[in-house]
């Protein structure tokens, strides 16, 4: 029986030596630790949303700018080339990539014209559909691409002429 203990005893001083080697030996292996902390979120404005130019036949209808840049009319609308550009609203957002970013569009815009009257813009439609991962690794940024919705009535309430105003978007981090 002696035999034995001094056996275990043996086994146990064999084993430190072999746990010092595994320590070397992990020690060795690159590191991971936890993810950066959230980086706050830098929002930029890039470039404004544009309908292009369009007449008025009838009584009313839309045009509609499309995330891509392509644009569309309803009712008695008929679109122009006139050499204005068709443009979606552009936006860049700087953050660590992997974040998710979720769109929040306001109210109805109301747009003043240059001769009078007032036209309705409905903000919708995003590319990169909201929610989405960012992929852009910082100072590279991700753009975000926002079409809307014009509405456009009488001419006696929506006269020819330059229509402008502002529209809110909120980006939220998630």
């Amino acid at each position: 029986m002696m035999m034995t203990r001094m056996n275990s005893y043996r086994n146990k001083y064999l084993i430190f030596p072999f746990c010092g080697i595994l320590v070397f030996l992990m020690s060795q292996l690159p590191l991971f630790g936890q993810p950066h902390p959230p980086r706050p979120m830098q929002v930029s404005h890039y470039q404004d949303i544009n309908f292009g130019a369009f007449i008025q036949e009838g009584t009313y209808g839309t045009v509609i700018v499309y995330p891509n840049g392509s644009r569309s009319a309803t009712g008695s609308i008929l679109l122009v080339n006139l050499g204005y550009n068709v443009l979606p609203a552009i936006f860049e957002i700087e953050v660590l990539p992997g974040t998710v970013i979720s769109l929040a569009f306001g109210p109805d815009a109301t747009l003043a014209g240059s001769n009078g009257g007032t036209l309705t813009m409905h903000i919708g439609g995003s590319d990169p559909q909201s929610p989405f991962v960012t992929t852009a690794n910082p100072p590279s940024r991700n753009q975000i691409r926002i079409g809307g919705t014009l509405t456009i009535g009488t001419t006696g309430h929506n006269p020819p002429g330059a229509y402008s105003g502002t529209f809110s978007v909120t980006f939220n981090q998630e």
